[in-house]
């Protein structure tokens, strides 16, 4: 992504090229096809040099807005969030190193949310710091029982 081809040219279009290239009808289908993964490599893998995780998110959103899944969107953000910053799972022993892994994932995953879920996504933010998961725990996609249970399938 040095070179600044990210955002040249319809990078809508050559997404969904890529998309299709792969054998997939939709982002979401590609992305799904892939659980837990950052949305930094999903974008590596798409086009290393011209395609970026922030483009991927938007895609998914507006996918997600048009199936009315949006709630699962938001989880699914989570879970890329907390691989990228807990590969290893939640952990056992909260230091400043891990604290600040855990603030990096779950601060990532509110600011890549939309607005009508701050409030929840705070909620489940909450929930997580006061009563954590047991350590080693990583969500291997949006459908993961405590995200679920935290997090249900409410369209806001």
């Amino acid at each position: 992504m040095s070179d600044g081809r990210t955002w040249q040219g319809n990078w809508k279009v050559r997404l969904y090229e890529r998309v299709r290239e792969r054998g997939y009808d939709s982002l979401t289908a590609f992305a799904e096809a892939r659980p837990a993964v950052p949305l930094y490599l999903l974008a590596e893998e798409l086009g290393k040099d011209d395609v970026a995780g922030v483009q991927i998110l938007s895609v998914l959103l507006a996918e997600a807005e048009r199936r009315k899944q949006v709630t699962r969107f938001v989880r699914d953000v989570l879970v890329r969030m907390l691989s990228q910053s807990l590969p290893l799972g939640w952990p056992a022993l909260m230091d400043d190193a891990n604290r600040f892994k855990v603030a990096k994932a779950l601060g990532s995953w509110s600011a890549y949310t939309p607005e009508e879920y701050e409030e929840r996504v705070r909620r489940v933010s909450d929930a997580l710091l006061a009563t954590p998961p047991p350590p080693g725990w990583r969500p291997l996609g949006p459908d993961d029982e405590l995200l679920r249970t935290l997090l249900p399938d409410e369209e806001v």
